[in-house]
C-alpha cells in the first residue's frame, strides 16, 4: 500500500479563502467520481463556507470532555475505517484536546497518509514554526499553534491562496469573515494593511523558495547543467581581502533591483592546508553578507575558477560578481587572473560583473598558503623548464646570432636562467640548471668547440667559478624563498591564533562556532570533540559540526588527544605535521570553551539552588509564624467553645465560630498561595487558552473582598481576550485583595478595563500609601511585603503568584503610581485572534 498524497492550501492570513478553495476542490473531485469525505472542516460561522459543505459526506466528529467542557475533534479511527480516497482536514496546525489520538492535527494527517489516503488541508503562513518570531515582530501576536516547516515542505502540492490586503479588509467589513461585533477590533489591530502586506510577502517568498526546491530537484534528476534564469541569484566570489566588503555591497544592490533576488557569498580555499585569507576579515564579511540578507558559503577547491563556476551552476545562479584582480600587471602575462578566467569560461548563461575597487593591481597582500619550502606543482614544473629548456634555447640563439659575444657575457646570461630556476622551482632545478649550463658553455663557447674538453686552463677556472657562483646564488635565493614562506606561514598562524584567542577570551564563540571555524580553516569535512570519563569507558560526542562525524578517534583522518579524556577528531583528509601546531591551539581552546560552558551551566544551577534555598528558608519562616497565628486563633476559639466551666451566650458563640472561620479562610488562602508558588517554580502550570470576556471573569474574582470595597467598570464592548479563565481569575483576585488590604477605609478600589491596540489593559487602582519606584519590581518577588505590613498580613506571595499566572497566559503585570497618591496595578492581556491559541508545548493539556 503506497503513501497518500498531501495537498495544502497556504494562505497569508485568516479569511483569504483557504477552506473555501479546499471545499471547491472537493466538489470538483466528487463530480469526477472520486470518493471524498470531510474529516474535519471548521467554517467559523461563515455562511458561504458553510454552504460549500452541502453535498459532501461528513465523518462524525469525536466528542471529548476536558475540564468540564465538551470539545470536538476529528475522529481518526472513523476516517481510517471509512478508507476514502481523499479526506479533507482543515487547520493543519491545530492542537488537539488532551485525550485525542495525537497531540497535533498534522500527526493525524500523517496517519491518514501512511494508510494510503490522500489528504487536502489548509494552513496559514504565520503557523509555520520557523516564522513564529518574524510574525510576532510584524503583528505583535505570538502564534502558539505551529506546524513544523518540514511537514508542509513534504507536501506533494502546495497551492497559494492569495488576496490583496484591501480585498481582505473589504471582505471583513462586509461581515464575510468575522461577526459584526469583532470586525472593528480586527481591522484596527491584526488586520491592518501593513500587517497583511508583510504576511502576504512572507507567504509569496516561502512558496517561491518551495518552487525553487522543485526546480533544483528537476534539474538534478535530468542532469541539466545550464542555468535557468527563473530567479536572480547572485554569487559573490571573495578572497578574504578588504575588497570583499565592496563586492558584497555591490551584489546586494544588484539583488535589490529584482524582486526576490538572492546573494550568495562564496570563499574558495585550497585543499592543501591553512586558508590564505585573514580569518578576522572573513568573519567580518560573513557577518556583512548575513546582515544584508544573503548567505555565506565555504568551498574547498584547488582550481578556483572551476570551483566558483561549479558552485554557481550548482545553485542555479544567474550572475557572478568578482573584483578586479589584485595581481600586478606583469603577473597577468604569465597567468590570467581568476576574474578573467571566470569571465571567459562562464558561457552565455552566466553574467559576470567585474567590479573595480581600491585594492586593484596593488598586489596580493593575503598570507600565502605555503608550508615550509614546498611549492606548487606548476611552479616546480616551470622551474625545471626554465633551468633546462632555457639554457638550451639560449645556447642555440647565442651560437647562431652572436657567437663572438665573449665567454664572460655568455656566463652571465646562463647565470640568469639559474637564478630564475631557483626563484620558481627551488634548489634542485637551480643546481640542475647550473650543471647543464656549464656543460653547454663547455660544448659551445669554450675552445675546442663542440667537444666536452677545455684547452685553456683559464677557461677551466672560469667554468668552475660559474658553477660555484650559480650554486651559491641558487642556494641563497632558495633559502630566501624558504624564509619568506616560513615568515608568511608564521604570520598566518599568528593571526589565526590571535583572532581565535581574542574571540574566546571575550566569550564571543560557542563551542559549535569554534569547531566550525576550525573546519573552515583546514577545509575538513567534519570536526568532533570527543570525551570519556576513563580509558575503559566509551567515547561520547561533546560537540560536532559538519557531516560524517566519527564516534571514535581511531576512525578519524586526524586525531589529536587533549589530555587523557578528550580528543579532537577530524575527517576529510590527512593533515601534514606542520599543521598540527595550529590544530593543537584549536584543540586547547575547544577544551577551554567546553569547560567554560559547563561552568556557566553549573553556576546557573547553583543560582537556581540558591534561589530555591532562599524560598525554602522564607517558607519555613512563613510557616513558623504566619501559619501559626491563625492556627493559634482557631485553637483558642475551639478550646473556649469546649470549656465546661463557661456558659457562652449565642452572640459569644457566634463570634468564636466566626473567628474559627476567619482563621480557616486565612489558612486556606496562605496554603493556596504556597501551592500556586510551588507550581510556578516547578513549571507545572499549563494554561488552557480560550476566548474569554473580561466581564465574565473579573466579577467572579471579587468574591473574597467586601462588596462595597471595589468599584467595577468593565465595558461590554471590549474585545475578547485569549486567556486561561481560572488563572486569570486567581491573578485578579490576588491583585484586588492586595489593593483592598492597603486602601484607606472608605476609599474603594477601582477596577477598570480598556482596549489598547492588540491588547486589553485591566487597571486596579487604590489610594493607599503607594510604593517607591525602586521597590516596584521587588514587590513581585516571593515573600516580599513592602513597608511596615503586619506579620499577619500574609506571607508575601499574592503578587508573585499573580505575576506568574499572568505571564503564563501571555500577559504582563506592572505597577504604576496612582495620580494623587496610591498604587495602580496594570494587567495587560492579548486580544483573541482568529482560530484557537495554544501554548508552545502541551504535555498534559491543550488550548481551544
Amino acid at each position: 500500500m503506497g503513501r497518500g498524497k498531501l495537498r495544502i492550501y497556504l494562505g497569508a492570513a485568516p479569511g483569504v479563502g483557504k477552506t473555501y478553495a479546499m471545499l471547491s476542490e472537493a466538489h470538483r473531485r466528487v463530480e469526477r467520481g472520486t470518493d471524498c469525505v470531510v474529516g474535519f472542516v471548521e467554517h467559523h460561522g461563515r455562511p458561504r463556507t458553510e454552504v460549500m459543505l452541502h453535498g459532501l459526506e461528513l465523518i462524525e466528529r469525536r466528542e471529548l470532555e476536558y475540564r468540564g467542557s465538551t470539545f470536538t475533534e476529528m475522529d481518526v479511527d472513523a476516517v481510517l475505517a471509512r478508507r476514502p480516497a481523499v479526506a479533507l482536514v482543515d487547520e493543519l496546525a491545530h492542537t488537539n484536546v488532551p485525550g485525542s489520538r495525537n497531540a497535533k492535527r498534522w500527526q493525524d494527517v500523517e496517519e491518514l497518509l501512511q494508510a494510503g489516503i490522500d489528504v487536502v488541508s489548509t494552513v496559514n503562513i504565520q503557523h509555520l514554526e520557523s516564522l513564529g518570531d518574524v510574525v510576532e515582530t510584524i503583528t505583535g501576536v505570538r502564534q502558539r499553534e505551529t506546524v513544523p516547516d518540514e511537514v508542509v515542505r513534504r507536501a506533494d502540492q502546495i497551492e497559494l491562496v492569495d488576496m490583496s490586503p484591501q480585498a481582505l479588509r473589504r471582505r471583513m467589513a462586509h461581515g464575510n469573515v468575522y461577526k459584526p461585533d469583532k470586525v472593528d477590533a480586527a481591522l484596527s489591530n491584526y488586520f491592518r494593511p501593513g500587517n497583511l502586506t508583510a504576511l502576504r510577502e512572507l507567504a509569496l517568498l516561502w512558496v517561491a523558495d518551495r518552487v525553487d526546491e522543485y526546480l533544483q530537484e528537476y534539474r538534478g534528476e535530468h542532469n541539466i547543467r545550464s542555468t535557468w534564469q527563473a530567479r536572480e541569484r547572485i554569487v559573490v566570489g571573495i578572497t578574504g581581502g578588504p575588497e570583499g566588503r565592496t563586492l558584497i555591497r555591490r551584489a546586494a544592490r544588484l539583488a535589490e533591483k529584482g524582486a526576490g533576488g538572492e546573494v550568495l557569498a562564496v570563499y574558495i580555499a585550497a585543499s592543501d592546508g591553512l586558508t590564505s585569507a585573514s580569518p578576522k576579515e572573513l568573519a567580518v564579511q560573513r557577518t556583512l553578507v548575513e546582515d544584508l540578507g544573503g548567505t555565506f558559503h565555504h568551498v574547498i577547491g584547488d582550481d578556483i575558477p572551476d570551483a566558483l563556476l561549479e558552485f554557481a551552476r550548482g545553485c542555479n545562479a544567474t550572475q557572478i560578481v568578482l573584483g578586479v584582480s589584485r595581481r600586478r600587471s606583469w603577473q597577468s602575462v604569465f597567468r590570467p587572473g581568476v576574474s578573467a578566467t571566470v569571465a571567459r569560461e562562464s558561457g552565455p548563461d552566466l553574467d559576470v560583473h567585474i567590479v573595480t575597487h581600491d585594492e586593484a593591481a596593488k598586489g596580493r597582500r593575503s598570507l600565502p598558503v605555503a608550508r615550509g619550502a614546498r611549492l606548487g606543482r606548476s611552479r616546480i614544473i616551470w622551474g625545471w623548464l626554465t633551468g633546462i629548456v632555457g639554457p638550451a634555447v639560449l645556447a642555440v640563439l647565442l651560437n647562431q646570432l652572436v657567437p663572438e659575444l665573449g665567454l664572460a657575457n655568455d656566463m652571465l646570461l646562463f647565470l640568469t636562467f639559474t637564478v630564475a630556476a631557483a626563484l620558481l622551482g627551488g634548489l634542485l632545478p637551480a643546481l640542475a640548471s647550473a650543471a647543464f649550463g656549464s656543460l653547454l658553455l663547455n660544448y659551445y663557447f669554450t675552445p675546442p668547440l663542440h667537444e666536452f674538453t677545455v684547452s685553456d686552463p683559464k677557461n677551466i677556472v672560469a667554468i668552475a667559478i660559474f658553477v660555484g657562483v650559480a650554486v651559491s646564488v641558487a642556494s641563497v635565493v632558495d633559502l630566501a624563498a624558504r624564509r619568506t614562506h616560513q615568515a608568511a606561514r608564521l604570520r598566518a598562524e599568528s593571526e589565526i591564533l590571535s583572532f581565535l584567542a581574542g574571540s574566546v577570551l571575550r566569550g564571543e564563540d560557542s563551542l559549535d562556532a569554534l569547531l566550525e571555524r576550525l573546519r573552515e580553516t583546514f577545509g575538513m569535512q567534519s570536526v568532533a570533540l570527543l570525551e570519556r570519563t576513563s580509558e575503559v569507558d566509551p567515547w561520547t560526542t561533546a560537540a560536532s559540526v559538519g557531516t560524517g562525524t566519527v564516534l571514535r578517534p581511531e576512525d578519524a583522518d586526524v586525531d589529536l588527544p587533549i589530555g587523557d579524556t578528550m580528543a579532537l577528531s577530524l575527517t576529510g583528509r590527512v593533515l601534514p605535521a606542520e599543521d598540527r601546531r595550529v590544530l593543537g591551539a584549536f584543540a586547547a581552546q575547544a577544551a577551554v570553551v567546553l569547560d567554560r560552558q559547563r561552568l556557566v551551566d553549573e553556576a546557573e544551577k547553583s543560582r537556581e539552588l540558591a534561589e530555591a534555598n532562599r524560598i525554602r528558608t522564607a517558607l519555613l519562616a512563613a510557616v513558623s509564624h504566619d501559619l501559626r497565628t491563625p492556627l493559634a486563633g482557631i485553637k483558642a476559639s475551639v478550646t473556649s467553645l469546649r470549656s465546661d466551666d463557661v456558659e457562652w451566650s449565642e452572640d459569644d458563640r457566634a463570634e468564636l465560630l466566626e473567628g474559627i472561620e476567619d482563621g480557616a479562610d486565612r489558612l486556606a488562602a496562605l496554603i493556596g498561595n504556597l501551592l500556586d508558588m510551588s507550581r510556578l517554580n516547578t513549571g507545572t502550570v499549563v494554561p488552557l487558552i480560550r476566548e474569554t470576556d473580561l466581564d465574565e471573569v473579573v466579577p467572579m474574582a471579587l468574591g473574597g473582598v467586601p462588596e462595597d470595597s471595589v468599584g467595577l467598570d468593565i465595558p461590554e464592548t471590549l474585545p475578547m481576550v485569549a486567556v486561561d479563565r481560572g488563572l486569570l481569575e486567581r491573578a485578579v483576585a490576588n491583585i484586588v485583595e492586595n489593593a483592598v488590604k492597603y486602601s484607606p477605609h472608605g476609599q474603594p478600589v477601582n477596577v477598570s478595563a480598556s482596549a489598547l491596540g492588540s491588547r486589553v489593559e485591566l487597571r486596579v487602582v487604590d489610594r493607599g500609601p503607594g510604593v517607591p519606584d525602586e521597590a516596584k519590581e521587588r514587590i513581585f518577588e516571593p515573600f516580599q511585603r513592602h513597608g511596615d505590613a503586619p506579620r499577619g498580613a500574609g506571607v508575601g506571595l499574592g503578587l508573585a503568584v499573580a505575576r506568574g499566572f499572568t505571564e503564563a497566559i501571555g500577559g504582563t503585570l506592572a505597577a504604576e503610581d496612582t495620580p494623587g497618591g496610591g498604587l495602580t496595578m496594570v494587567l495587560t492581556l492579548p486580544i483573541a485572534g482568529d482560530g484557537p491559541l495554544v501554548p508552545p508545548e502541551l504535555p498534559t493539556s491543550a488550548v481551544t
